[in-house]
């Protein structure tokens, strides 16, 4: 299944994608793409639905992020070999774990908004996992049990936040607003054979930017999920965005290249669906 929000922020509603791509209501059967609903028993009740039979959404709404409610946006860094190097760091011996704030997330295609006191913001393609069932201290063999399905991400980066003002850590770098586009759809595990071979793309004013295959995690997504298991609790909802492969603007030579008013951004993931970003000036 394709299960998507639709509608103005902060008021989605849910949906799901037919067979012919067309948007479907689903807001008589479930409240919205949240909590419980990403159960398996949540997950297996809307498998029973005929989506031809659902409401067909008129017009062409909004896009909203495709899961609702995230409790904890859990981000992995250097999860890529190649893009380690092209940050000039080692590969790491296990998984680097910082946050992104919820309050960072937003549609797919809402603009990217530039922070005030940013001049050097990038960008990062990301597969995301969501958490479908409460998790904590899994099994290596039970850790995609536990996993409701994948979405595109865009890990939006402020590098002087993150680095030349970093405090000795990534958060503040990685959580403004507008940071965190999550879609357009959820994706169900089912409908994506094997995460680890999945091509990922960016674009910046249709440059080709960032090419890669989440072949060349240094960590998968079952590892990644064990991982996070031992130190926290994991909940229905949560999200975490797996690393970048390389192509990043901080690691450009001889200069890197940093976004700005106007450019806009088109990323991707096989399966997965696109996104695209306009970079807008920070408005209250």
């Amino acid at each position: 299944m394709k299960l998507v929000r639709y509608g103005a922020p902060d008021r989605e509603k849910p949906g799901m994608i037919d067979k012919d791509g067309r948007l479907r209501d689903l807001s008589k059967i479930v409240l919205d793409i949240a909590g419980d609903v990403l159960s398996p028993s949540g997950l297996n009740k809307l498998r029973k639905l005929k989506p031809e039979k659902l409401p067909p959404v008129r017009g062409n709404p909004r896009i909203g992020a495709c899961v609702g409610k995230v409790g904890n946006f859990i981000a992995i860094g250097l999860n890529y070999s190649d893009h380690a190097a092209e940050a000039g760091m080692p590969i790491p011996k296990e998984p680097i774990i910082f946050n992104k704030a919820p309050s960072c997330i937003c549609g797919p295609d809402d603009d990217t908004m530039i922070p005030k006191g940013s001049t050097k913001l990038d960008w990062e393609v990301e597969l995301g996992i969501v958490i479908g069932s409460p998790a904590r201290y899994l099994s290596k063999q039970k850790a995609l049990d536990v996993v409701a399905g994948y979405c595109l991400a865009n890990d939006v980066s402020e590098r002087v936040f993150q680095i030349e003002r970093s405090g000795g850590q990534w958060t503040k770098g990685k959580g403004c607003e507008t940071f965190g586009p999550l879609g357009p759809w959820l994706v169900t595990k089912d409908e994506i054979r094997d995460p680890q071979r999945l091509n990922i793309w960016l674009t910046v004013n249709g440059e080709s930017r960032q090419k890669g295959s989440t072949r060349t995690m240094v960590f998968g997504v079952a590892h990644l999920v064990w991982y996070c298991s031992q130190f926290f609790v994991l909940k229905p909802g949560d999200v975490i965005v797996t690393g970048t492969p390389p192509g990043v603007g901080a690691g450009f030579k001889p200069e890197p290249k940093f976004l700005k008013a106007g450019d806009v951004v088109r990323l991707g993931i096989d399966g997965l669906g696109e996104q695209q970003q306009k970079i807008a000036k920070f408005k209250m």
